[in-house]
């Protein structure tokens, strides 16, 4: 049928993030503090990830197949990182601490899922996670590191830039502050982002042969 061809990306890379409604006003002032033991466990679990993705690479080149109990830890550690990242860092959507886990729960706000993938081309993983990718880094990089200008100096001195997410997030703290509300506008937007954001990890970290869309699927969870 015709949805697979659009859908076919969001429905193997799912990521749910439901806001929680009883935002603390100023919680938001303290959670990157209060995370500090999950990026410690979370530097050490890269640098895992990081190999296992080597492995994974030549895996995939020789038999095309990425090794299940590989994938399977990959995928918890991406679902850890995007716990962390949703309660303390890029979406600040919820109060509840990040369990310290690597499987999937329903009853924690946010979670993520990857469907397996039976094969992988054998010839693709040479190039998908650098040349195939770079649209996406440029575009994503523009999200996260680029910025919009800020100031009226003529020359490149005079003025400074901050990036669409952080200019999103700044906005929604200082709504969440004055009203204690999390815009729902804004609170979408900010998902979308960080929900292309993974999915290019995943196609990159060797996960999926999809190509990402290029699209912002807005909030909480695909479809809403």
């Amino acid at each position: 049928m015709e949805p697979e061809k659009s859908a076919g990306p969001a429905s193997a890379i799912r990521v749910r993030g439901d806001l929680d409604p009883g935002l603390s006003r100023w919680m938001w002032l303290v959670k990157w503090l209060l995370a500090i033991p999950h990026y410690i466990v979370l530097f050490f679990l890269h640098i895992a990830y990081l190999v296992v993705t080597i492995v994974a690479f030549f895996a995939i080149l020789i038999t095309g197949k990425y090794p299940r109990t590989l994938f399977d830890f990959n995928v918890g550690v991406m679902r850890w990182g995007w716990r962390v990242t949703f309660y303390a860092l890029s979406v600040l959507g919820t109060d509840r601490y990040p369990p310290f886990s690597l499987r999937s729960s329903a009853q924690y706000p946010a979670d993520l899922e990857i469907d397996y993938p039976p094969t992988l081309h054998r010839g693709l993983v040479l190039v998908k996670w650098w040349l195939l990718a770079i649209p996406h880094y440029l575009i994503v990089g523009a999200m996260v590191s680029g910025g919009v200008a800020l100031g009226m100096s003529g020359d490149d001195r005079g003025g400074a830039s901050l990036p669409l997410l952080s200019i999103l997030l700044i906005v929604a703290l200082i709504a969440l502050l004055f009203t204690a509300r999390y815009p729902q506008g804004v609170y979408d937007l900010v998902m979308g982002v960080n929900r292309w954001i993974i999915r290019v990890q995943a196609y990159a970290s060797l996960m999926r042969d999809e190509y990402p869309p290029f699209r912002l699927d807005q909030g909480a969870r695909e479809g809403d």
